[in-house]
């Protein structure tokens, strides 16, 4: 039976630019930087979630068609990609002031909602990634 998830993936059209953004500003950690015949394997992690990667892929061969990879570059950049994160952290309020400190682009203040505190924001490249604080479960 399926017991987990190791790797997701989300385009990216610019794989060094991908590495400033997740690396130098959210934090993350390069998991693996390989380079198999046409592409570049890059995953990257966050500390201490080694069991879970993201796989910063290029709109390119062998993912896509030569044919398809204009239009799925065309489709990322509007933010239509399908590309999602969800991320959590213990503040949701200093996650935003920190990611602003680092030039990110927030264009949403954190906000309350029923299941804790979060935010959104979009990577340089269209992708959507959110950021929440949940709350507690209520105890039984």
């Amino acid at each position: 039976m399926i017991t987990g998830i190791s790797i997701t993936q989300i385009y990216v059209l610019d794989q060094e630019q991908a590495l400033d953004f997740y690396v130098g500003k959210l934090g993350f950690e390069v998991q693996t930087d390989q380079q198999f015949g046409p592409m570049r394997f890059l995953t990257v992690a966050l500390p201490g979630d080694p069991g879970h990667a993201v796989l910063l892929e290029l709109p390119a061969p062998p993912a896509v068609s030569p044919e398809l990879a204009d239009t799925v570059r065309d489709v990322v950049t509007k933010g239509a990609g399908g590309g999602h994160l969800f991320l959590t952290t213990d503040d949701a309020r200093k996650a935003h002031a920190e990611l602003r400190g680092k030039g990110v682009d927030l264009p949403e203040e954190p906000v309350e909602q029923p299941y804790g505190i979060d935010f959104g924001l979009r990577d340089p490249f269209g992708n959507s990634v959110r950021v929440a604080q949940m709350t507690p479960p209520p105890a039984p």
